[in-house]
């Protein structure tokens, strides 16, 4: 248990040593404190043996004094010690729940499509309170336990080591218990943080699914799903509990045996004059202050286990590194103009590949266009430009620098992006849109919503830019998202605008009106954009055509018709759509 603890503070190191002061006084006040809880029975010793010796008022005086002086400067100092050194782990708990965040918001895609959101939070809340408990109660009881069990120990043996042995006799079995029943505690408890993770995310599944378990009439087959983890989970707390329950009691019942050694060897020793009653008494208040540490003792170790594990699970987050690398000495450009070169560009997902060896140019100031098949790589190509992941052969270029050799954020905020899936924040309108330009104006702000088409669904609101939009913008339609998301990109006045099917839930007649907006604010500016409609992209200045993961067509509008292949039918297809719409 020792050297897991041993480990476990190792680690937490760098979080502990900001705190070094702290814990030297922390730790100072508990050594004094022990200190003086082992004197206490030494002037119980030397008090009765006075007495005995010869009853005077000013001995009992004397004695009182010094126990009541001893009391004190012990409470004191246990009052200091339980200050500091929880409060410490509070700061340690403070500290390393910013650096989980802060770690997690610097981690990219790759890792979030292996670990579920409901297990990160139960990481970054439910264990960091074990670690917690594990660093700050944990190492304090450790310490002070194992203190006061040498130091009482020590002074019982200068006293009579024989009856110092003879109470050591139930310690071997102590001991075989604490390992056997640590060891269990570990394992059930490893099990309860994974089954917790699952409940978590489950949960966390079902609030964002509720509109589709709805539609599809499934609340009781996921109140059965959910009721299955919980009921797993209550089963394996109640092995806990039996564990638990087994431990502790089996502790007292040998710390119990103990004293009962000492009692019965302890009296016969005085009743052969062996030992003075004195001693005897001395002996007696030790083994009453041992109690305590042999208690305290299965305590650690349950905190020891449960916080083991916890750390465990959170060292998998802090452990992770960013596919994304910031390079050692990043190129810096001064100024954006936009060029984007692809050369070679291959990029697959454990062995499913997504970009066949892609090259294509973009100039400074184009409008390029993105079409093909669901599946045909156009997201992944987008997000290459970002560097929301990097091509595993071949290169991006920037203006001639290939994007891993700069700054990921440096290169972030040249760009605006509207990605496929659009996140919106619990907050107001003007404070999703400004989002990424924190000095932006009321008028700014306006400026973006206008030129994105959604200034006149503002106007509608009845608290406008001030209009609460509730988690995930649950309160806007799905084409409010995308325009507002599209006001976001503008706002930051790019010298890259992507957008990733922007328009996708807009009709018809707001998709012509943001284009023409937009046309005004791509001019001079590199611009990439997806869509599925030909009416959307057939003005770009030039059009790329993806199929399984590589550029089969490109031109312009009138260049691609004349082919006759992919484009030419998806113009021609939509072109009879629109017809039958209207014959109707």
């Amino acid at each position: 248990m020792a050297g897991t603890l041993k480990t476990n503070v190792h680690i937490a190191w760098p979080y502990l040593r900001r705190y070094k002061k702290g814990l030297a006084f922390g730790f100072g006040a508990l050594i004094t404190k022990v200190i003086f809880a082992t004197i206490n029975p030494l002037v119980v010793r030397d008090g009765f043996d006075a007495l005995l010796a010869g009853f005077a008022l000013d001995k009992l005086w004397k004695f009182a004094a010094l126990l009541l002086t001893f009391g004190m400067l012990r409470g004191l100092s246990q009052f200091y010690m339980r200050l500091i050194l929880v409060r410490i782990s509070r700061d340690v708990e403070f500290d390393m729940r910013n650096d989980i965040f802060a770690h997690l918001v610097r981690l990219d895609g790759s890792f979030y499509r292996k670990m579920r959101t409901g297990d990160l939070m139960a990481r970054a809340t439910n264990d960091l309170n074990q670690v917690r408990m594990m660093l700050g109660p944990g190492v304090m009881y450790w310490v002070e336990t194992t203190l006061t069990t040498v130091l009482a120990i020590a002074v019982m043996a200068s006293v009579d080591w024989q009856l110092t042995l003879i109470a050591l006799i139930p310690a071997p079995l102590i001991s075989f218990v604490v390992v056997y029943f640590g060891q269990k505690i570990h394992k059930r408890f490893e099990l309860i943080q994974a089954q917790f993770s699952d409940i978590s995310s489950r949960v966390q599944e079902n609030l964002n699914g509720a509109r589709i378990i709805r539609a599809y009439a499934q609340e009781d087959a996921e109140l059965k799903k959910f009721e299955a983890l919980n009921q797993d989970y209550i089963q394996s707390n109640l092995g806990l509990a039996r564990d638990t329950g087994v431990f502790y009691p089996l502790l007292q019942t040998l710390v119990g045996v103990t004293f009962l050694l000492v009692m019965w060897a302890g009296g016969w020793r005085l009743y052969t004059g062996k030992i003075t009653l004195g001693s005897f008494v001395m002996f007696q208040t030790y083994m009453g202050m041992l109690i305590w540490p042999m208690i305290a003792f299965g305590w650690v170790i349950n905190l020891t286990q449960r916080g083991t594990a916890s750390l465990k699970r959170i060292r998998e987050i802090l452990d992770a590194v960013p596919s994304i690398q910031q390079p050692a000495k990043p190129v810096r450009l001064s100024t954006i103009r936009g060029e984007l070169v692809f050369e070679n560009v291959t990029v697959d997902f454990d062995g499913i590949v997504a970009l066949n060896q892609v090259n294509l140019k973009i100039k400074a100031g184009q409008t390029a266009a993105i079409v093909g098949k669901t599946g045909s790589g156009k997201s992944t190509l987008l997000n290459l430009v970002p560097r929301m992941l990097d091509p595993i052969s071949g290169r991006v270029l920037l203006d001639g620098v290939d994007l891993r050799e700069m700054d990921p954020r440096e290169l972030r905020q040249h760009i605006g992006f509207v990605p496929q899936e659009t996140f919106l924040f619990s907050t107001t309108l003007e404070e999703n849109i400004g989002l990424g330009v924190p000095n932006a104006t009321r008028s700014q702000v306006e400026e973006a919503a206008r030129k994105s088409g959604l200034a006149d669904d503002i106007a509608s609101f009845p608290a406008g830019y001030g209009t609460e939009i509730g988690e995930r913008g649950i309160t806007l339609s799905g084409g409010q998202k995308q325009r507002t998301a599209i006001a976001r990109a503008i706002l930051r006045e790019p010298s890259v605008l992507i957008l990733d099917d922007a328009l996708s839930s807009v009709d018809t007649v707001t998709e012509e009106k943001i284009l023409h907006h937009l046309a005004e604010v791509m001019r001079g500016r590199t611009a990439l954009f997806v869509s599925h409609r030909v009416s959307t992209v057939k003005d770009a200045d030039v059009i790329f055509v993806l199929d399984n993961g590589k550029v089969v067509e490109q031109g312009t509008h009138t260049q691609l018709i004349s082919q006759g292949g992919y484009y030419a039918e998806l113009h021609q297809r939509q072109a009879l759509e629109e017809e039958l719409e209207h014959a109707s």
